[in-house]
C-alpha cells in the first residue's frame, strides 16, 4: 500500500494493552463475555453456602466453576480464530439432525451402559450420559437450531437447496418441518423448553426476512394446538394425554399459586399438609424475598440469606441472588448487558454482507438475551418455572459451554464483519493517496471476504 496505508497497518502493538488493542472482534462483545463470567465467578462463590452440600464445600463449587470457566473461555478463543465463514455454514447443516438424533435418544430412553444413556432429572428425560459426560440435550438444540435455519435460509435465498420444487415446499421441508419435530419431541421432556425454542427459532425466521403471515400462522396453530391438549387433558382430568407427564407438570405449572398467604389460608400451621405446601413454595417464594430484601443497594456481597433455603439459588434463581446481595442497581447492571448484547447483535448483523451471517448473529443474539429475560421473569415471579439458566452467569457446566459456543461464533463473525469494514474503507481510499495496486489489493479481500 502506499505510505498512509502502511502507517494505518503499522506494526502490532506489544504488551498486556497492545494485546488487547490488536483484538479484532467486537470489543463490545468481549467486554460483555469477560464481565458476565466475573460476576459468574463472584457470584458462585457468594451464592454457595458455607454448608457441605451434595460432598462439596464452597470451594468445590468455585474450583469446578473456574475450570468450566476456562474452558469456555477457551472454546470463545478457538471459534473467534476461525477466519472463514464457509466452515460454520458446513457444519450448521447438521444442526437439525444432531438435534434429531440427540432428541430421539432422549425420547426412547435408550440405555446402553457406559456408552450412551438417557437419564430422568427431577422427574423429566432432559440429559444424556455419554461415555460418563452429561450432555443436556436441550441445551445443544437451541444453539444447533439456531445456526441450522441460518444454513436453510441461506441456501434458500441463494436458490441452493435440493428438494422442494417451489418456495413454499423448500420452507416446509428445510424449516417449518424441522421447528415443528424438534418441539414435539422437546415438549416429552420439557413443555417450557419446547415453547421457548419454537419462539426463538420463529424469531430466527423473521430475522431470515421468511413470509411474515406464513410464520404468524404457525406461530398460532402450535399454540392453539398446545392449549387444545392442555384443555383436553383438564377436561378429562388426565385421561387423555395423561400418560404425557410433562402435560401433566406444564398443566400443573400453567395454574400454580406461589403466594404464601393464598396456599395455605385454611391450612393447621405445621400440620403435614403445611409443610408439604412449603415445600413446593419453597424456590419459587425464597426467590420472591431475595429481591424484596435487595431494595436498591443490596445487601453487599456474602450477606444472601435466600441461599440457605434455596440449595440450588446458583442455578435457575441466580438473578434473584443478584438482586439480593447488589440490589436493583446490581440487577440493572446485569439487565444492561444482555440489552447491550442484543444491540451490537443488530449492529454486527447489518454489517455483514453475507446472508448466513447475519442470520446466525441475529438468532444467537435474540437467543441469549430471551433466555436471560425470561430467567430474569421467573425469579421475580412473572410466568411459571421454567428452569432456564442466566447465559453465563449460572452455575451448569454444560449450558455454560454451550453459551460460549454461541458467544465464540457471535465474535468469529463480528472479526469478519470488521474486516470487511477496513477493506471497504482502504478500498475508497483517493486515488491520490494509493496506487492502482493497493485499490485492486482492497477489492481483492472484499471479494474473497464475500466468498468466504
Amino acid at each position: 500500500m502506499g505510505k498512509d496505508g502502511k502507517k494505518r497497518t503499522g506494526a502490532r502493538k506489544k504488551g498486556f494493552w497492545g494485546f488487547i488493542d490488536n483484538i479484532e472482534g467486537d470489543k463490545v462483545v468481549w467486554i460483555i463475555v469477560f464481565l458476565l463470567i466475573m460476576i459468574s465467578i463472584l457470584a458462585i462463590f457468594s451464592s454457595t453456602s458455607l454448608l457441605r452440600q451434595g460432598g462439596k464445600d464452597r470451594m468445590d463449587f468455585v474450583s469446578e466453576h473456574l475450570v468450566i470457566a476456562g474452558i469456555g473461555l477457551g472454546i470463545i478463543f478457538g471459534l473467534y480464530n476461525i477466519k472463514k465463514i464457509g466452515i460454520f455454514r458446513v457444519l450448521s447443516q447438521l444442526g437439525f439432525g444432531v438435534s434429531f438424533v440427540l432428541l430421539a435418544i432422549l425420547a426412547l430412553h435408550v440405555r446402553i451402559p457406559g456408552v450412551i444413556e438417557a437419564e430422568r432429572i427431577n422427574g423429566a428425560w432432559r440429559t444424556l450420559r455419554i461415555a460418563g459426560f452429561q450432555l443436556h440435550v436441550f441445551e445443544v438444540v437451541k444453539v444447533a437450531m439456531v445456526l441450522y435455519l441460518a444454513w436453510a435460509i441461506h441456501g434458500y435465498k441463494e436458490k441452493r437447496l435440493k428438494y422442494g420444487k417451489t418456495p413454499l415446499m423448500q420452507r416446509l421441508i428445510y424449516m417449518y418441518a424441522p421447528i415443528l419435530i424438534v418441539c414435539v419431541l422437546t415438549l416429552l421432556g420439557s413443555g417450557s423448553s419446547a415453547v421457548f425454542i419454537g419462539v426463538i427459532l420463529i424469531a430466527t425466521l423473521l430475522i431470515g426476512g421468511m413470509p411474515f403471515k406464513e410464520i404468524a400462522l404457525a406461530g398460532v396453530a402450535g399454540l392453539a394446538a398446545l392449549l387444545m391438549i392442555v384443555g383436553v387433558y383438564n377436561a378429562t382430568d388426565g385421561k387423555v394425554f395423561g400418560k404425557f407427564e410433562r402435560i401433566a407438570t406444564m398443566n400443573s405449572r400453567l395454574g400454580a399459586e406461589y403466594d404464601a398467604g393464598v396456599r395455605l389460608k385454611g391450612v393447621k400451621p405445621k400440620s403435614r399438609e403445611f409443610y408439604r405446601i412449603m415445600d413446593e413454595i419453597k424456590q419459587p417464594y425464597s426467590a420472591k424475598i431475595a429481591v424484596h430484601e435487595g431494595k436498591f443497594f443490596g445487601k453487599n456481597s456474602g450477606n444472601s440469606t435466600q441461599k440457605y433455603v434455596v440449595s440450588n439459588i446458583y442455578g435457575d434463581y441466580m438473578f434473584s441472588f443478584l438482586v439480593e446481595e447488589y440490589g436493583l442497581f446490581g440487577g440493572i447492571i446485569v439487565i444492561f448487558l444482555y440489552v447491550s448484547l442484543l444491540a451490537r447483535g443488530s449492529t454486527i448483523a447489518r454489517l455483514c454482507s453475507n446472508e448466513y451471517a447475519k442470520i446466525a448473529v441475529g438468532g444467537l443474539s435474540v437467543l441469549i438475551t430471551g433466555q436471560a429475560f425470561m430467567h430474569m421473569f421467573v425469579n421475580v415471579n412473572i410466568g411459571p418455572m421454567t428452569g432456564q439458566t442466566l447465559p453465563l452467569i449460572s452455575h451448569g457446566s454444560f449450558a455454560f459451554l454451550v453459551f460460549c459456543i454461541a458467544f465464540g461464533v457471535i465474535l468469529s463473525i463480528s472479526r469478519m464483519a470488521r474486516k470487511r469494514i477496513k477493506a471497504e474503507e482502504d478500498a475508497a481510499i483517493p486515488i491520490y493517496d494509493s496506487s492502482v495496486d493497493d485499490i485492486q489489493a482492497s477489492m481483492d479481500i472484499l471479494e474473497q471476504i464475500d466468498n468466504d
